[in-house]
């Protein structure tokens, strides 16, 4: 079932046209990324989704009923542009913002308890927010965001600011969130997160949505007929009526490694089949783009670019 649905939307901001007739479905209980460089408008769909403005024309749906006020009330964002009162103390400002959600005062404490307990952050619960370092209070604005258990999560460059180790246990927390029911919707420039936590995504460049699909879908969808191949011998001879040899390296394991492409129309069973006759072949795997690699050849494309 679609949980979210954008008909159509356009927004314009002073001359300016941020969304131009943009649409896109995101299932309930999925992880979907939305992507696209700086200015495209991914940022100017969040607000609309969180009702901080709204579309001139096209519609939004959540759980099959137009986008209406009260649904703020089940959506938790975090902003790419973070913000705290820095005088508050850390469990306070969590009770908070939790409350704002609609939740009760002791339901809001024992759930930040629990979620700064998560987060290793429990010794800083009654600290203000300004003894914190940047990475901790990244890690309090998350809490902030998730407290309420929301079920629509809306996370703009999440990982901004995280080290590796913060980045993978942030990383752990949204797949356990996804995993307890909610659809989370993604947006960053980080391309090795997309593909490791998004089923699907939409690409926005220059306020249209360009590209959409399964992650895997489309990284079939884009493939250049790349494969690696490992054999025992040192070298391999090229064949042009089949393949050519885009690099050749020694392997970890011994013999060599080598990325071939093959030539339009030929079929990897071919190719198999050869080399097993004149090499002893130990292993061979299709190599395909990577979503960094997709939205660099597909934003270039767009651009007008060569």
């Amino acid at each position: 079932m679609d949980f979210i649905e954008v008909k159509d939307v356009v927004k314009d901001y002073s001359g300016h046209r941020a969304l131009d007739h943009v649409s896109l479905n995101v299932k309930e209980g999925t992880v979907y990324g939305l992507l696209g460089p700086n200015g495209a408008g991914k940022t100017s769909l969040i607000r609309l989704l969180n009702q901080i403005t709204r579309p001139d024309s096209g519609e939004i749906f959540l759980d099959g009923k137009p986008l209406a006020t009260e649904d703020v009330m089940h959506i938790g964002y975090l902003p790419e542009e973070r913000g705290l009162y820095k005088k508050m103390k850390v469990l306070s400002h969590i009770v908070y913002l939790g409350r704002l959600k609609g939740m009760s005062k002791a339901d809001a404490t024992r759930e930040g308890r629990q979620w700064l307990e998560r987060m290793g952050l429990e010794e800083w619960a009654d600290k203000k927010i300004e003894a914190l370092s940047k990475g901790m209070a990244q890690k309090v604005q998350f809490i902030s965001t998730v407290v309420h258990n929301p079920r629509l999560l809306i996370f703009d460059e999440p990982f901004s600011g995280f080290d590796p180790v913060n980045t993978e246990q942030l990383k752990k927390e949204i797949i356990r969130l996804n995993e307890n029911g909610a659809t989370i919707l993604f947006s960053t420039h980080n391309m090795a997160s997309v593909e490791e936590v998004c089923k699907e995504f939409t690409l926005i460049n220059k306020s249209k949505a360009v590209l959409q699909g399964n992650v895997l879908d489309i990284r079939h969808q884009f493939k250049k007929n790349l494969f690696t191949i490992h054999i025992a011998e040192p070298v391999l001879a090229p064949d042009n009526t089949l393949y050519t040899i885009e690099s050749i390296k020694p392997h970890g394991l011994g013999g060599s490694e080598a990325v071939i492409r093959l030539v339009p129309g030929v079929n990897m069973k071919d190719v198999i089949g050869l080399l097993n006759q004149r090499y002893t072949l130990l292993g061979f795997e299709e190599m395909l783009p990577t979503m960094n690699e997709i939205f660099i050849e597909t934003v270039t494309d767009s651009n007008g670019q060569a």
